[in-house]
């Protein structure tokens, strides 16, 4: 009689449902919403996404870096010969023809197939743009006369400082001819402190044609270097290390003649960034731990800012 009302007992009793891994269901029955069996972690993947880099890769991609750490230094030694009257305005007007033209002769031969109608309109924008230069020089040399020089020092040292901080170097200021992508706000604001501070160095200089001169070339080089070095390293990554390598030989024997200790600081800042960065880089890899697993958030596939 007792095992009898025993198995009825049981027999009444509900079964205990099963857990189901659900995405959108709300909580079930007899579960928490933070309910996990043992099934939960055998979807667990564990870095997953990391990439192995390789050094001789890194070391080679740093060379972007140090071309255009390059391209400052040379132009912050073509502002302090020119402070100190070592080259005349004659020596930079004949500076500034020769890179604008070698500029368009490179981009004419690196970029795939330049429309006619777009190489004229490069030409007749930069043909404006010099000429309002031109005009706009004497406010450029009176327009920091009354602030200190050693003001003026300190303010273009953070700005230069804030442009190569802020300074896109896998792209370009301007858009390349066949790029997808503009240029990003942190490259305009970029671009925007290193004209600044040409125009501050150029307020100190003694004549407008001097001013007109050195701003033309710092704008030149800040604006367009960066889109015909973009183009070189597109059409030939060997022809992108040849010519780092170039203007890497360049800039530490002119600095080198301007002042020894500044060409030990240049050499130091090379061989940070192309040897210890990248090798820092590489043994850092071995601590990176991602884990992949059936919690992970949604991903979109769409771009949000279109």
């Amino acid at each position: 009689m007792i095992q009898m009302e025993a198995s009825i007992s049981g027999s009444s009793s509900p079964t205990h449902p099963k857990w189901r891994k659900v995405v959108y269901g709300g909580m079930q029955p007899g579960f928490g919403d933070n309910h996990t069996d043992e099934s939960f972690l055998e979807e667990m993947i564990m870095n997953a996404n990391v990439v192995k880099r390789d050094l001789l890769k890194v070391v080679l991609d740093a060379v972007s870096i140090s071309q255009y750490l390059c391209i400052v230094a040379l132009v912050v030694l073509v502002w302090t010969y020119t402070l100190t009257n070592t080259l005349t305005e004659k020596y930079l007007l004949l500076l500034n023809v020769s890179l604008l033209g070698s500029g368009f002769f490179i981009l004419l031969l690196t970029a795939d197939m330049i429309p006619f109608n777009l190489l004229l309109n490069y030409l007749v924008k930069n043909t404006f743009f010099i000429t309002a230069l031109y005009m706009l020089s004497p406010i450029y040399h009176t327009l920091t006369r009354s602030i200190s020089s050693n003001s003026i020092w300190a303010l273009t040292a953070s700005l230069l400082i804030l442009h190569l901080f802020l300074h896109n170097y896998s792209g370009s200021t301007v858009k390349a001819p066949g790029a997808l992508d503009n240029p990003t706000l942190t490259s305009n604001i970029s671009l925007n402190a290193s004209i600044v501070a040409s125009l501050l160095i150029s307020s100190r200089l003694p004549s407008r044609l001097h001013v007109f001169a050195i701003v033309l070339f710092s704008l030149q080089v800040f604006l367009f270097a960066p889109l015909v070095t973009y183009c070189v390293k597109k059409r030939s990554f060997k022809l992108h290390i040849c010519f780092s390598l170039q203007l890497l030989v360049l800039t530490l024997v002119f600095t080198y003649q301007l002042h020894k200790l500044l060409f030990i600081v240049l050499l130091g800042i090379f061989v940070f960034v192309n040897l210890v960065c990248p090798y820092w880089l590489i043994r850092i890899q071995e601590y990176k731990f991602e884990i992949n697993g059936p919690w992970d958030e949604a991903k979109l596939c769409f771009n949000i800012t279109e």
